[in-house]
């Protein structure tokens, strides 16, 4: 069997369990090769099975998610190494940067915080797009901490990176002009796939009975930590535009809410707080 059959038959196995079957097999083969998946679909495709792959297979059809068997995940213009503890990084998170490159342009920010940072993703993110900007990073979990700051590391970014444990926005010194946020917005009692919620930490992904609780907590103190003129981009659920918009405005804030790239509900744009002369 070549490695090209081997990949029809694990498309095959695992379409019952991703819903990107294919994609799933490529990047499983490219892994146990040690390529990368372009060279695998230019070059290795009539290559010998490797040892590793039916393994690799296994646990995907088991439902542990690719990100996590490979390692790795690519997020805007960076790739993150991730691993259990930390939420995996998704497209759909990259609207919150899209919103801040129009609100900043090339210029970018100079100031960056990213509440709840897991693997670095955002910070790193913004980082790289905008190299004279700085940046913090915070998050509950030791692990992710240390997840994200040898992402900092690995991405040449430390020098302009801080990473550090804490609770939200508590013992941190504003203002900053961009600050970026990928809270838990997950209803306690929402069924998901198993991919998520047997892997994917529980304290990232749910936030009580309606999903609002980190909104709760966040939307009255962002504007002490927000720069005049700055930006706030939090993601949110797809059915949460109207309730999550309600929280920051009672706040004091103006707030958009923009979809990503299926057409949903993704972020909500969140300016400095209105003043009584504004």
């Amino acid at each position: 069997m070549t490695l090209r059959e081997a990949i029809v038959a694990a498309a095959a196995r695992l379409s019952e369990a991703s819903d990107t079957p294919r994609l799933d097999a490529e990047l499983l083969a490219a892994h146990a090769l040690g390529a990368s998946r372009e060279t695998l679909l230019l070059r290795s495709l009539d290559a010998e099975v490797p040892e590793t792959f039916h393994a690799l297979v296994d646990r995907r059809a088991e439902g542990e998610p690719v990100a996590y068997i490979v390692g790795h995940r690519d997020f805007w213009t960076i790739t993150l190494d991730v691993a259990q503890g930390v939420l995996i990084p998704r497209p759909d998170s990259e609207t919150l940067i899209e919103a801040a490159m129009r609100h900043f342009g090339d210029a970018g920010p100079a100031t960056v915080l990213d509440l709840g940072t897991g693997s670095g993703a955002l910070l790193l993110a913004a980082l790289h797009q905008w190299p004279h900007a700085t940046g913090i990073g915070i998050d509950a979990s030791d692990h992710a901490v240390a997840i994200a700051k040898a992402n900092a590391e690995k991405l040449g970014l430390s020098d302009r990176a801080r990473i550090a444990r804490g609770d939200w926005d508590r013992n941190i010194d504003g203002p900053f002009d961009l600050i970026l946020c990928n809270p838990p917005y997950i209803a306690a009692d929402e069924a998901l796939p198993v991919d998520v919620s047997g892997y994917e930490p529980a304290s990232a992904l749910f936030a009580g009975k309606n999903g609002l609780d980190a909104y709760r907590v966040l939307a009255p103190r962002i504007g002490g930590l927000l720069a005049p003129d700055g930006l706030a981009t939090f993601e949110i659920g797809v059915t949460q535009g109207e309730a999550a918009s309600a929280l920051f405005r009672a706040a004091g804030h103006r707030v958009d809410v923009l979809k990503d790239l299926g057409g949903r509900d993704r972020c909500l744009v969140i300016h400095s707080p209105i003043t009584s002369d504004a």
